[in-house]
């Protein structure tokens, strides 16, 4: 199977919000997830790749530089997703690949995600990436 990842465009919008509720369970409304995307591409200290499939997108991975007053600068992942019909074929290794590679030209660190808590076969692949759990802890967040 040929995957070729690229950088999104504006273009990649539908896809990308097919993805988010396919992949990760996130309903979000097309016209907004286009906002955001948007936005996004705007910003210098985010990226968005996305990986394709005979011209299908089938997968992408958003990502920001992470700076700390206490640690080098890193690169949080804030997402990614793949189709179903395409995990375990390579689409995230490729993804990641490609973050990784921009991570370095950018002269993080290290790179950091957080996993839902029951997302085992998520664990398991960043794993095989390389990728170790270093903590527990819990998610707060409140609605304003």
């Amino acid at each position: 199977m040929n995957i070729t990842v690229r950088k999104a465009t504006l273009c990649d919008a539908h896809a990308l919000c097919r993805l988010n509720g396919e992949g990760m369970g996130y309903e979000y409304p097309a016209e907004k997830t286009a906002e955001n995307l948007k936005a996004t591409l705007e910003k210098e200290y985010e990226c968005v790749f996305v990986a394709e499939v005979c011209g299908e997108t089938v997968g992408y991975i958003h990502a920001c530089i992470y700076g700390l007053l206490f640690a080098e600068k890193g690169i949080n992942i804030l997402g990614i997703a793949v189709a179903e019909n395409y995990t375990r074929k390579g689409v995230g290794r490729a993804l990641m690949n490609e973050l990784e590679n921009w991570a370095r030209t950018q002269g993080a660190a290290y790179i950091r995600l957080v996993s839902g808590e029951s997302r085992h076969g998520a664990h398991a692949f960043y794993e095989k990436c390389g990728y170790k759990s270093n903590k527990t802890q819990k998610n707060y967040k409140k609605k304003l």
